[in-house]
């Protein structure tokens, strides 16, 4: 298919979209809640009542406000209903030809719609995630199209650089440098990866954004793997996601019989096939060398780096790894340019962040901000901040971030100042607290959680932190002393030194962080310690 080809396909696909389109979100947090039937239910009111020459009904993904599913927007431009029902599917269809509808309307002025800079998102919620002809219509291809026949690979690196990119998965690396790394390696096979393994707590922006918007992240990937000189790619989503591989599957069908993907992309010499490859519910796996190894057909363990998987990855070959979010942005950044996409953030972190808000908030769903928002823009405005009540703390990062306080929400949301705070972006979760959470219990929490995912390959990971729940354990219930504590405050740096790989080097980061800001709230739980004859504790040993 060439660009004429391209240009025709996206113009019929416009051209047969019906003058109003009911778009019912059919992403798993409204099918949760009954979107199935919504949809269906909207689908057969159109027959019944002779519109299927005037209204369309669509299933599209994600439309921002999950905490309100199910939700139905008429397009274009239209209000945008929630909790609706199968029952007043009628009344959808109705209000698509000005008649008044009987369902509530969101107001799509509110700071939760209008503040948000959709890249990533950008056509969530307007096209039908199974038909890739929809994403055609809205430019889908376009920069694939454009790097393949305009754009050297090393002309597609250095747009990528100077954009500013970073990866969104959680560490932050620059995009650019990671691809011209990759990039540099001698001639011979050499892989994509996207790292779908999505396995934090609250965390599901990936997941949306596959299911949303699967032909973004394989547009993505295939540019970077023209860029790099990749001929093969991998998406790694975790099992409990069947609904985005499902339209993951759909959409590589689709592209390769469009000719997009697979062999000769766009009638060109270069070559790129996708596969998937689905995990088996182990969060370690989320970290880029236990991931390798499990599509390898391995037990999803960590190695030590380096070598890196840029220099020596899947079948000890140069390996690019990106998350979801790292790769949906690259499409965009072609299209409008690099300078376009360093416009907008910080200094040092550019673009806009996917986040999942949850918690004790009004408003919970996905959003996605420009960097450099302030947390209280996004909880307390966006969100709509803590009905009855007000914001204790902040959670960001997941199990490897760190909780803040409610006195440091005017804090910028970009890498650096979350670090300062000691905290991380991560992959984008974000839970609030209010003022009846345990801070004790938040970071027991997570310490069990950590302590059920280790893969028990290092020591200090497999053992540090069981001991490190059991005094928090003991914290909570009331049995613990000062001993307890001073012991727990050991094994925080020891864990995250020592241990081999992400998982248990962040481990510790929600204890740090709560001894940090809620150390009141150790110290209340412990009891009086008895007499210790003026002896002190000894150094801690791990048996």
């Amino acid at each position: 298919m060439d660009r004429s080809e391209l240009n025709d396909l996206a113009q019929r696909e416009r051209a047969s979209w019906k003058p109003a389109r009911l778009h019912c979100c059919t992403a798993s947090g409204c099918l949760a809640t009954g979107a199935e039937g919504v949809f269906k239910a909207m689908k057969q009111a159109i027959t019944d009542k002779g519109l299927t020459d005037r209204v369309q009904a669509v299933g599209v993904g994600c439309l921002g406000l999950c905490g309100r599913g199910p939700l139905v927007q008429l397009a274009p431009q239209g209000p945008l209903f929630e909790q609706v029902s199968a029952e007043q599917a009628p009344s959808m269809v109705g209000a698509a030809v000005g008649e008044s509808p009987h369902a509530a309307i969101l107001d799509t002025a509110h700071p939760f719609f209008s503040s948000q800079l959709k890249i990533v998102c950008e056509t969530s919620g307007e096209i039908d995630s199974e038909r890739i002809e929809e994403y055609l219509a809205l430019g889908g291809y376009r920069a694939l199209h454009m790097a393949l026949t305009e754009m050297t690979p090393a002309e597609v690196v250095q747009t990528i650089s100077q954009s500013g990119l970073r990866g969104r998965g959680g560490a932050g690396y620059p995009t650019g440098l990671k691809w011209a790394t990759v990039a540099k390696m001698p001639p011979g096979p050499k892989y994509v990866v996207c790292n779908g393994d999505e396995g934090d707590p609250g965390a599901f922006m990936d997941r949306s954004v596959m299911e949303s918007d699967p032909h973004r992240v394989l547009e993505g990937m295939a540019i970077a793997g023209y860029a790099v000189g990749a001929t093969q790619g991998f998406i790694y989503v975790r099992a409990e996601y069947p609904l985005a591989v499902e339209r993951l599957r759909k959409a590589i069908n689709q592209a390769k019989k469009l000719g997009v993907l697979g062999s000769g992309v766009f009638e060109t010499p270069f070559d790129f096939r996708v596969d998937v490859r689905i995990g088996a519910g182990a969060f370690v796996c989320g970290e880029e060398t236990a991931l390798m190894a499990s599509i390898e057909g391995r037990r999803g363990s960590p190695r030590p780096r380096p070598p890196y998987p840029a220099e020596m990855g899947l079948w000890d070959r140069p390996t690019l790894i990106n998350n979801v979010e790292t790769f949906a942005n690259v499409p965009t950044i072609l299209r409008k340019g690099a300078d376009w996409f360093a416009s907008i953030g910080t200094e040092k972190s550019k673009g806009t962040k996917v986040f999942s808000l949850t918690g004790k908030v009004r408003n919970t769903g996905l959003v996605e901000v420009p960097m450099g928002t302030s947390l209280r823009h996004i909880v307390e405005v966006m969100g709509g901040g803590v009905e009855g009540g007000s914001v204790k703390a902040v959670q960001t990062g997941g199990p490897s971030g760190g909780c803040i306080p409610a006195e440091f929400l005017d804090t910028s949301v970009d890498y650096e100042s979350l670090a300062q705070l000691g905290s991380i972006m991560g992959s984008g979760g974000m839970i609030v607290m209010d003022q009846t959470t345990n801070m004790v219990e938040v970071a027991r929490f997570f310490m069990e959680f950590c302590m059920d995912e280790s893969c028990g390959k290092c020591i200090p990971c497999r053992v540090g932190t069981v001991q490190m729940h059991r005094l928090l354990s003991k914290i909570a219930e009331g049995k613990a002393t000062s001993t307890d504590l001073a012991l727990l405050e050991q094994l925080v740096p020891m864990v995250s030194e020592t241990s081999l790989c992400g998982l248990g080097q962040t481990a510790p980061n929600p204890v740090k962080s709560t001894l940090r800001y809620f150390r009141h709230e150790y110290e209340e739980r412990l009891r009086p310690m008895t007499s210790t004859n003026g002896r002190v504790p000894l150094p801690l040993r791990l048996a």
